[in-house]
């Protein structure tokens, strides 16, 4: 077929790829894509090799092409024994409600409805009413929703508030002694009779000393101030010596025996 061309110059010119080329002259259809496809390609390969291009694809046509199913299947056609009872049958059926009017021949229009369509048709109807009156999801009170959100609010603005106001200072637990000496003087200082000294020596600065149940002081000169848990003392500023038993209750004047370290 290819008139010694070789299969190079064919695909070159046909722009076919070889193996289709191949399968062409083979007449191995199965490996080409398809009939369309294949009709493409006799034409252009008939054209380049000199042979009739229709002839060539009218050949592949009639003898390779596959054929559809319809072009096999003869058109049915209506047996005449039923054609002519379809025929009488619709002329009498015709005749007959058009003449007689009877109940085959006329459309009956549609019924009363029923009494279920007309109680749900009720139902609905009243259904609307009440919700256009309000009776229904239409409550002023506000639902659970709304009444949870105002009580997380509630709580949130009392939990600001509280937060916002100073926090008072706690109550002084046990006695606190600040002495503060004008200036400076002996001090002997012990939580109660028969105790141990916390201080002894001279003081120069303000000093504060502790005891969860009291405190006794004794000083060469009354001149200091001296607080009992931030509350003033009163002491007569003078060059004589002070003794003082201190409790949360309030302060003592103590004797010159009974004072510490005396």
């Amino acid at each position: 077929m290819r008139q010694r061309l070789d299969i190079v110059d064919v695909e070159e010119r046909t722009k076919i790829r070889a193996k289709y080329l191949r399968a062409l002259e083979n007449e191995e259809w199965g490996l080409l894509p398809g009939p369309t496809f294949v009709r493409t390609f006799l034409r252009t390969y008939a054209e380049v090799v000199g042979i009739d291009p229709h002839l060539l694809v009218e050949e592949y046509r009639v003898n390779h092409e596959p054929r559809e199913e319809n072009d096999f299947q003869p058109i049915a056609s209506i047996p005449a024994r039923d054609r002519g009872r379809g025929g009488r049958g619709g002329g009498r059926g015709g005749s007959r409600g058009q003449g007689r009017g009877g109940p085959r021949g006329r459309r009956q229009g549609p019924g009363p409805p029923g009494r279920g369509v007309v109680a749900v048709a009720l139902g609905v109807a009243l259904v609307a009413f009440l919700l256009a009156l309000g009776l229904l999801g239409g409550s002023d009170e506000p639902g659970d929703g709304e009444r949870a959100g105002s009580t997380s609010t509630d709580t949130t603005e009392t939990t600001a508030k509280q937060r916002r106001r100073p926090r008072a200072k706690p109550a002084p637990t046990g006695v606190n002694v600040r002495i503060a000496p004008i200036e400076e003087t002996y001090a002997c200082i012990d939580p109660g009779p028969e105790t141990a000294v916390i201080f002894e020596g001279t003081l120069d600065s303000a000093q504060t000393f502790r005891n969860r149940r009291m405190l006794r002081i004794n000083l060469g000169k009354r001149s200091a101030e001296i607080t009992l848990n931030g509350r003033p003392v009163p002491v007569e500023d003078s060059g004589d010596p002070l003794g003082l038993e201190l409790r949360r209750g309030g302060s003592t004047e103590l004797a010159s025996g009974d004072r510490p370290c005396a």
